[in-house]
């Protein structure tokens, strides 16, 4: 897949990810978040976002990455994802953001020896290079495939 797109580039857990520029509607400072009763780990709760329940989700917890602690630097990506035939708007805790920018070169290139390595890497579009560091670049609608938005009551109409 080589796409040329800006993206955003944040960190979780010291690793380097991004996602297109197309898909974030905004940036947050971290802010309370209202938990939910036996949610899943990775469900942080819920923010208000003028008016409307916006579910924040933890980055590291999804990806399988250790907790960590809240910074200063800590921001909520509000991002829209495909679901089915819907869409959904869903928060994600990131350690830190970091620009939004070109990737080096413009390109995301498949890894093609995930399959070598018998590892899917099923919610990670590509590999970029944003001034010679490694930038996954998520998939987004991949990543929450696996997430149940119907039982989350996150699903909207298209």
């Amino acid at each position: 897949m080589n796409e040329s797109a800006d993206v955003v580039t944040f960190t979780a857990d010291q690793a380097l990810y991004a996602v297109p520029v197309t898909r974030v509607q905004e940036i947050l400072d971290l802010r309370p978040v209202a938990p939910l009763p036996n949610a899943p780990r990775y469900l942080l709760g819920i923010i208000d976002l003028r008016g409307a329940n916006i579910p924040v989700v933890d980055l590291r917890s999804l990806l399988g990455r250790a907790a960590g602690e809240d910074t200063a630097q800590s921001r909520i990506l509000v991002v829209t994802l495909m679901h089915g035939e819907g869409r959904a708007t869903i928060g994600i805790k990131t350690d830190r953001v970091i620009e939004v920018t070109a990737l080096d070169d413009g390109e995301i290139r498949p890894m093609e020896e995930a399959d070598l390595l018998r590892w899917s890497g099923s919610s990670i579009a590509g590999i970029g290079r944003r001034n010679g560091d490694v930038v996954s670049v998520i998939d987004l609608d991949r990543l929450f495939s696996t997430v149940d938005l119907v039982a989350m009551d996150l699903s909207e109409a298209a």
